[in-house]
Parts: structure tokens; sequence; C-alpha cells
């Protein structure tokens, strides 16, 4: 190629500004198939970088520079976001930008995002679901058409660690209510997987089932029939929680007590991977940290020379 055609090619490119090629870059996403939670992600990330570029009167991506990055980054901390919420919003800049390189072939322009480093934030153990707690919410489920649904939703989540947006989007096609297997049709990375329910949790299915009338469409719905939102799931949990007089626990935080139980009684971990939907062990290695601290706990309570005072 030319010298004078690559600068013909280059004032092209810069005739689109960074807004057009961050909506090129989404329409881009969404063509690749990503699951519905991944879009509005990177949204919302390249929505404070182009408030960012606003700001500083960038209007075009090749006027970018490190320092710029840099001062995003300080800008995004100046605004209260945490560590992991930085370390996000990089990553989306750096897929956007790496994707602006690859779109148009730019053999010659250097990447700014190249000369940047932002450290992984450390990831503490997080917290499961209160045991006790759980149980008190199950107690509080009465006999009717919602105690019956709340029942189930507390199990299903308790018993397969499903993701709420994979509860949620369950239909009753992907349900056997006698063998009790699940088939998660879009599971985070728009993935299909199959996961199982106890015997307990397949008689609170069936229970569910005799209650509906019309079985198409969503499993989980409200009393009026429409598919349960994100929000109505946090709400119902936090009105158990409250009924029971317990501290209210989070949709994500009965798929960590999930893990954790599941390593406890003696899983191997890439059968949980499987049925938890993790594209690698990162994320159990978490889990399995505090599994380490039990083995730590048991010892000290059954150590051969402490029992025996030697």
């Amino acid at each position: 190629m030319s010298k004078n055609h690559q600068l013909d090619e280059q004032r092209i490119i810069s005739v689109f500004s960074v807004l057009e090629w961050a909506e090129a870059f989404i329409i881009d996403r969404k063509s690749k198939g990503l699951s519905p939670n991944t879009i509005p992600f990177y949204q919302k990330k390249l929505k404070n970088f182009l408030k960012y570029c606003e700001i500083s009167q960038i209007h075009d991506i090749q006027e970018l520079r490190a320092t710029h990055i840099r001062k995003f980054i300080l800008w995004l901390e100046s605004k209260g976001h945490n560590k992991g919420g930085v370390h996000a919003h990089f990553r989306v800049l750096r897929t956007f930008l790496y994707w602006y390189q690859d779109e148009n072939e730019l053999t010659d322009w250097i990447n700014p995002i190249q000369k940047v480093k932002v450290r992984r934030p450390r990831q503490e153990p997080l917290e499961p679901a209160d045991i006790k707690a759980v149980k008190g919410m199950l107690d509080v489920c009465e006999n009717d058409f919602t105690g019956v649904r709340d029942r189930l939703i507390l199990l299903i989540l308790l018993d397969t660690g499903l993701r709420a947006s994979e509860l949620l989007g369950l239909n009753f096609e992907n349900v056997n209510p006698i063998s009790g297997t699940l088939q998660i049709m879009h599971g985070k990375g728009d993935k299909f997987r199959i996961v199982y329910l106890g015997k307990k949790s397949r008689i609170a299915l069936r229970s569910y089932y005799r209650r509906i009338k019309n079985r198409e469409g969503a499993l989980i719905i409200g009393v009026h029939g429409e598919r349960l939102t994100y929000t109505g799931l946090r709400l119902l949990l936090k009105r158990r929680a409250e009924k029971a007089e317990v501290e209210y626990q989070s949709p994500h935080s009965f798929r960590r007590l999930f893990a954790l139980t599941m390593l406890r009684n003696g899983i191997d971990v890439f059968s949980l991977q499987l049925l938890m939907g993790h594209a690698d062990l990162q994320m159990l290695r978490r889990y399995l940290k505090q599994v380490g601290s039990d083995l730590q706990e048991a010892h000290n309570q059954a150590s051969p020379v402490d029992k025996w005072k030697l």
C-alpha cells in the first residue's frame, strides 16, 4: 500500500468520532451473539469512557494517548468506582481499542492501551448464604401459590447454584419434573448446560406444577402470570427474610453456598465446574480457599499431637 493511500485511509478513519466507533463496536458485539447481560455491561462501561472523552475534548480515537487512559482511571476513582469497577472499565476499553485496531487493519498505529497496566484487584473469598437463615425462610413459606413458588425458588437456588438470570430464564419446556433435570439454554457466554434437582427439590417442583394451569412460557412467574424479574426476585427474598426475622440473603450468595457445600461433600472440581457453568477453574479456586480453611479447623480439633498431649 502506497504512503498516499495510507494517508487517505487514515483521513477516512478519522472522520468518524469516538462515539460512532463505540456504536459500531456494540453492533459487532451483538452480531457475535454475546449474552443479553454482556451487551449492557459493555455499553455501561463505554458510556463512562465517552463521557470522559467529551470532558477531555477527545474526538478521534487516534488522539488518545496512554496518559489519557491513566487519567481516565483516576477520573473513575474520583467518581467513587472501587478497584473492581475500575478494572472492569479497563478490560472493556482494552477490548474496544484492540477491536478498533483490528477493524481498521492498523499496522503502523501504536495502541495506547499497550502502555497502560492496571493491576487486577485481589479477590477475597465471598460469603455464602447462611444456611440457618435459608432454613428460616423456607419455614415461613405458606401453602398458597406464592409460598409454594417461593419455596421452589429457594430450593432451586440452593440445589443447583444457578445464577439469578438463569433461574428467571427457565421455561416449562426446559424442565423435567420427574427426573428433575433443568436445561439452561442461555447461561453465561450463551452456553447450554444441564443441572439437576435432588429428591426434595423435585417434590417441590411437582407441587408447583399442580398449581399452574398454563404450562407454557416462563417457569417462575408472578401472581399475574408474568415472568418474574430480577427486581421481583430480590424483593421476594427480602420479604421472606423479614418474615423469618433473618438477614437478607442475595441470589448469588446461594450460588456460593451451593459451591462450598458440594466441595465439602466431596464432589470433584471438574464436575462442579460443569454444573456451575464456569469457563475455567479460576472462580472455583476462591471457593477452594474457603474449603482449605475448613481443613485447618478440622485439623485443629483433631490434631493427634494435641489430643495425645505429648
